[in-house]
């Protein structure tokens, strides 16, 4: 194999990396499913950008940057789409402990009140992702649409029952 990425054979670049671009990942992951999502992506942006490799550093320190790109963008994602988890809105730590049950409850009516409020599709992907705990990946697929649907629904979805929420406090 040359230096330019314009003689490389990709189907031969992934056979001889991939191993090691899913151990880099999963060493940050510790997720096998994410690591092998995130290392697809890395080849695939690999295939886009392999005429910009210039051989400066080994193959296989350009394909780990890559992967440690994508993976900061996701965790970027991720944190900017937080899961609105129950606990968010059942618990209240200022409370005595005989009143803590009651607040729960009480939370816990207004947050599936406010989840109630969504339109139909909103709803489906809450309730999806916070009672049965679904990836993006897997309501986007039960839906037939993108995991990148599934998130952006998400996230609005939350902001709308976050601004319900306020209606209670």
């Amino acid at each position: 194999m040359g230096k330019s990425g314009e003689s490389m054979d990709m189907d031969s670049v992934y056979r001889d990396y991939e191993k090691l671009v899913y151990r880099f990942l999963y060493s940050h992951t510790h997720d096998a499913e994410w690591s092998r999502e995130l290392m697809q992506e890395t080849f695939l942006r690999a295939v886009y950008s392999i005429s910009r490799y210039d051989g400066t550093c080994k193959l296989s320190v350009w394909l780990c940057q890559i992967a440690k790109h994508i993976l900061y963008q996701e965790l970027r994602k991720r944190k900017q789409m937080e899961t609105v988890g129950l606990a968010d809105y059942l618990i209240d730590d200022s409370a005595p402990d005989g009143e803590t049950s009651i607040l729960k409850q009480e939370r816990k009516m207004e947050l599936y009140r406010a989840i109630h409020l969504l339109p139909e599709l909103e709803r489906e992907v809450v309730l999806y992702r916070i009672t049965g705990e679904l990836s993006f990946r897997e309501i986007g697929e039960i839906l037939g649409r993108s995991e990148n649907w599934g998130r952006t629904v998400f996230y609005r979805a939350k902001q709308k029952i976050r601004e319900e929420l306020k209606k209670y406090e």
